[in-house]
């Protein structure tokens, strides 16, 4: 037990020197044309050291925020533009959805084209099948991607059996409790697995989370890029090694929105109910429509 916290603070200490180390010697695993500076990021990526980096990085802004509620609220800020904004965007890909969808059925049943090609000069030009399985990456991009942007408008589905009875610091300390230990939890672990999962489809050997770094960079002697190009079916869409990029910047995206609901939550328990909402940029269906406001 003595051992686990002499430990847990070891790494807490460390986290600033390997911070520290990372910055100033960014060659180390941001120069990809070494095979080990590849393998190191890999490893530092879904590693322990990682971790208490970030993890320490969170306790130092709240101890700040705490000290100047000013400067947290302006990290909800910062946090929420950037859900919203990356949201506002990738929705966008709804509608592209849509409009392809349109064009392969009369690409397929009018037309009855084999393949489609789009662009000019050099036109991208693949089978119609390869178009059709490629919706499936606008729908995992609207999923991934949006999903800090829907939690900010309160899109979001919820089943309330206790939540809307309570007092509303009550409320405020049900969220902080939910974000800090499930939220930020489950990020994580989606991160760890996902971390892996995604490298395991691009290089070769495959990395392990159970391998020491020294062990990684034993394998990078052999290391080459070998990018997942493989579809479900002979012509149909080969860039699934996508998905797991989105999977890992779900991850990233949900983990900072916990901390961006975990800051207001506090700082509306703080400053009581008529700080709800503060600075919050919620979208509007316009004037007239405020019935359908957080439905949809």
């Amino acid at each position: 037990m003595l051992d686990g916290i002499v430990w847990f603070f070891q790494q807490l200490g460390l986290a600033f020197y390997n911070l520290g180390f990372a910055v100033t010697h960014p060659q180390l695993w941001l120069d990809w044309s070494d095979k080990q500076s590849l393998m190191r990021f890999v490893y530092y990526g879904g590693s322990v050291d990682f971790f208490f980096v970030v993890f320490t990085t969170f306790l130092v802004i709240t101890a700040i925020g705490l000290w100047k509620n000013g400067f947290m609220w302006g990290c909800v800020r910062a946090l929420e533009g950037f859900a919203n904004t990356v949201g506002r965007f990738v929705a966008w890909a709804g509608l592209l959805m849509v409009l392809q969808q349109i064009i392969i059925v009369f690409m397929q049943r009018i037309f009855v084209a084999a393949s489609i090609s789009f662009g000019f000069g050099l036109p991208l030009t693949f089978d119609v099948s390869w178009w059709a399985e490629e919706l499936k990456f606008y729908n995992a991009m609207v999923v991934s991607l949006c999903a800090t942007y829907t939690f900010v408008q309160g899109g979001h589905v919820r089943v309330d059996l206790i939540y809307a009875k309570v007092r509303y610091r009550t409320k405020r300390a049900i969220d902080m409790f939910g974000s800090l230990f499930f939220m930020m939890p489950v990020a994580c672990l989606v991160w760890m697995y996902g971390w892996f999962f995604l490298w395991r489809h691009l290089i070769v050997p495959n990395p392990s989370a159970s391998d020491s770094l020294e062990k990684l960079l034993m394998k990078s002697r052999a290391l080459r890029w070998n990018v997942e190009t493989i579809g479900f079916s002979p012509n149909g869409f080969n860039g699934y090694f996508l998905f797991k990029i989105l999977l890992i910047s779900y991850a990233a995206m949900v983990f900072l929105h916990a901390v961006s609901f975990f800051f207001r939550s506090y700082l509306e328990w703080k400053e009581g109910p008529e700080s709800d909402g503060k600075f919050l940029d919620r979208d509007s269906l316009g004037d007239g429509e405020e019935a359908y406001e957080g439905t949809h």
